[in-house]
């Protein structure tokens, strides 16, 4: 929650007079617990606990890598209160597709790998049943996925794939030029503040 894409949406929120929610998962930046216990449906559980429990009326979701992917069920599960999906360099699936045989061996076998970041048997298991991109997925909200040409960590085929599958009318992909993973620099964290206010100005919605 206190990356630099996450302060410069606060940041926008405020200058905006809009209400925003950040928050990091259990085990993670800012939130006490154990990393190694996260799982994706553990983490997941959470975000819906903080749109149930922490704000109120429509919403749009910005989920940045792992987080696209939450996010994306937040859409499915919540329909009715959200507004708009932002996916940055969203990484849905990749439990499937992010890891060679050997890894899944070697996790398999010790329980975890060490990282950066440390990966668990538990959390790789946990992407299994949340895997979406095997089929058409019933998000119907508007829909902005921004990716970097040159991700090294979320290839474009991912992305390309996620806006196949998606069924949203309305949905945008937008590749960055020469852009990494991160997209946290100068020009890409406008990208996203100009993506996320076009959003909140066309919805008159809270930004989340």
């Amino acid at each position: 929650m206190d990356g630099a894409k996450a302060l410069a949406l606060d940041a926008l929120a405020e200058r905006r007079g809009r209400t925003m929610m950040r928050f990091d998962y259990s085990g993670t930046g800012s939130s006490p617990g154990n990393f190694e216990e996260g799982t994706l449906d553990r983490w997941l559980a959470e975000s819906l606990a903080v749109i149930d429990r922490l704000t109120s009326g429509p919403v749009i979701v910005v989920g940045s890598s792992m987080g696209g992917w939450i996010g994306l069920h937040l859409a499915l599960q919540r329909p009715d209160r959200i507004a708009a999906f932002v996916g940055i360099a969203a990484a849905p699936d990749f439990t499937d597709w992010g890891f060679s045989d050997d890894q899944r061996a070697h996790i398999a076998k010790a329980g975890k790998v060490d990282g950066p970041p440390i990966m668990t048997l538990g959390f790789l298991q946990s992407g299994g049943p949340l895997c979406v991109l095997d089929k058409p997925i019933p998000v119907t909200c508007p829909v902005r996925l921004l990716h970097g040409e040159n991700d090294g960590d979320v290839p474009l085929p991912v992305a390309y794939r996620l806006l196949q599958q998606l069924q949203s009318p309305d949905i945008q992909l937008t590749i960055v030029k020469g852009g990494g993973h991160r997209l946290s620099e100068p020009n890409e964290i406008d990208l996203i503040l100009r993506t996320v206010g076009g959003l909140a100005d066309a919805s008159s919605t809270a930004v989340e």
